[in-house]
């Protein structure tokens, strides 16, 4: 059963949701109306080897993903960014350097975004760690569309194993799921664990893959 906007708030922030979630929900993209298509996204790269590896496992099931890039990383790595655009994906802002919008002051937040741009061509927009306060809500949606997530693996976490980050992308993923992984060093150990195994499982299952669009 497709989970509604406010259940996936609820398990975003167990004990409330944010005081402007409600005037604001209409702003996000949780999940999208597709019928039997998944949305893989990767989020905090490009970084070496790891980006370049999720490439490879994107190429060989033949499916394409959107990639939330951090502006730094892309000022470090262009030819890996290059190399997303080429194989047919598509890239999302995430900021320059990660910041963490609840405890960032507006313009802070506001220059670091507009920094990613300078590197980043792209409409779709993901706040690091989903977060961000109205006013600079206000702001970035006025050129973004802001696409958060259903389906969180987890991969970045070192409280979990394996074969934990798997069951949360299965047991939770629906017809038109956002789903999150991270390209980055400390996901990349459940990170090419799960992912793999989520793809086979989810096709078999009869899904289809695709990127988002602006």
């Amino acid at each position: 059963m497709r989970k509604s906007t406010k259940q996936i708030l609820v398990k975003l922030f167990p004990v409330r949701p944010p005081l402007y979630a409600d005037k604001y929900l209409n702003k996000f993209v949780w999940h999208l109306e597709d019928e039997n298509k998944v949305f893989l996204t990767f989020d905090d790269g490009p970084t070496p080897i790891i980006t370049e590896k999720v490439l490879e496992i994107l190429d060989k099931f033949k499916i394409k993903s959107t990639f939330f890039c951090l502006g730094r990383n892309v000022d470090k790595y262009p030819e890996i960014y290059n190399e997303i655009i080429r194989r047919g994906h598509v890239v999302g802002n995430h900021t320059y350097s990660h910041l963490n919008g609840w405890k960032t002051k507006y313009k802070e937040y506001v220059n670091d975004v507009e920094l990613a741009a300078n590197h980043i061509k792209s409409n779709l927009f993901r706040p690091p760690y989903g977060k961000i306060k109205p006013f600079q809500l206000r702001n970035v949606y006025k050129q973004y569309k802001i696409i958060m997530w259903d389906v969180l693996s987890g991969d970045f976490s070192k409280n979990i194993d394996n074969e934990t980050c798997l069951n949360n992308v299965i047991k939770y993923t629906s017809s038109g799921s956002i789903i999150v992984f991270h390209d980055s060093v400390k996901a990349s150990d459940n990170l090419f664990y799960a992912l793999p195994r989520a793809i086979e499982y989810l096709l078999n299952k009869g899904y289809k893959f695709d990127k988002i669009n602006g």
